[in-house]
């Protein structure tokens, strides 16, 4: 390994993101980094699926990115220290790897080998499948690959065949999913794809040792703006009992379970008779309309768990967002009713955020 006065220190942070979302990570991060006291500058091109920030004083990556928590974030999909990228020459690409790993002194005990969200990135799933043997094996002669190293786990992010970039995760400031995306397979017989957004904000804001007592049978739940039923198809599988409230028809199998009650009333004013477990809404409107909807669920605790979708607009995304998160948190504290909330921007959304909001007694 290198002597200390040698190593290489990381300047960078790195964050994976849908394509197209790169200005929403860009201003997220900022915000963030501001907050606590940190300069850094963004650089990133658009629907590349990465952002890089270029921390801008004297103080190593590694100590903001510890202060900055990745379960925080709404944007990033992944969030990882990292070195300057490499371009490579095609004769030879694994020594200039090597010589970048040793001069860092990084140990880990896994590698993992990571494209951007692309058509590009994924035509490089042979390229990659060649050097994963022969990179490991030299890693491990020269001892940065060992079997117990805290958990590290070094990325290679492929931009292209000529050009890759090093970053390190850490456990519990990571995403533990390979790219930070979470692959579900649709169930044949949901009403529609959307079921999956309910399924993927189950898995993300949900220990899944909590699943048989926060998801319940015999629960009961409101679906607003439920047509078709992909969400209340989520809920009856479950076990719950669902409220579906919209104009529209619900599709499939549904009403035959004697699990739903469809009501073709407005999601906007409808009120519950008592108060519920679960409130989940992917209503398409205005987010600050969807908002303040919840808000008045939250303030009169008429649930006790709420996921619900906030459709975006075209520009200034992350500001949106924040002002309607930072609008829910106030009015649900003046309320005097102690919740937890979080947001994230799932592989499953699309032009939207998911939120979570707990409700604690």
């Amino acid at each position: 390994m290198s002597s200390l006065a040698e190593r290489m220190v990381p300047d960078q942070l790195l964050f994976y993101c849908r394509p197209g979302f790169e200005a929403d990570v860009a201003a997220e991060v900022a915000a963030n980094v501001e907050r606590l006291g940190w300069q850094g500058r963004a650089e990133f091109i658009d629907q590349s699926g990465f952002v890089n920030l270029v921390v801008g004083d004297e103080r190593p990556a590694n100590e903001l990115h510890r202060q900055l928590a990745f379960e925080r974030l709404i944007f990033a999909r992944q969030s990882l220290v990292a070195l300057p990228s490499l371009q490579l020459k095609r004769d030879d690409r694994l020594s200039p790897i090597l010589k970048q790993v040793m001069e860092s002194g990084w140990s880990f005990d896994s590698i993992w080998h990571e494209t951007p969200d692309t058509n590009e990135g994924k035509a490089l799933a042979g390229l990659i499948k060649a050097l994963t043997r022969p990179l490991e094996s030299a890693l491990r002669k020269r001892g940065a690959l060992r079997r117990k190293a805290g958990g590290r786990r070094l990325h290679l992010f492929w931009m292209g065949g000529d050009l890759v970039q090093l970053g390190m995760s850490f456990p519990g400031n990571r995403s533990e999913l390979p790219g930070g995306i979470r692959r579900l397979r649709f169930p044949a017989a949901a009403p529609s794809r959307s079921t999956l957004k309910l399924e993927e904000a189950w898995h993300e804001f949900i220990p899944r040792e909590e699943w048989d007592v926060r998801l319940s049978e015999g629960m009961q739940a409101a679906d607003l703006g439920a047509a078709p039923g992909g969400w209340t198809w989520q809920l009856v599988a479950r076990g719950m009992h669902v409220y579906a409230i919209d104009n529209g028809p619900m599709k499939g199998d549904l009403m035959a379970t004697g699990m739903v009650e469809h009501l073709r009333e407005d999601g906007f004013v409808w009120e519950p008779p008592y108060r519920l477990d679960w409130l989940v809404c992917d209503i398409v409107d205005k987010p600050a309309r969807v908002t303040a909807m919840v808000q008045r669920w939250l303030t009169r605790s008429w649930c006790r768990e709420a996921v619900f979708n906030l459709k975006l607009p075209m520009r200034r995304r992350w500001e949106e967002v924040e002002r309607c998160l930072a609008q829910l948190e106030d009015a649900v504290a003046d309320a005097g009713v102690r919740a937890t909330l979080r947001c994230r921007h799932l592989y499953h959304d699309r032009e939207e955020v998911t939120v979570h909001v707990r409700l604690r007694d």
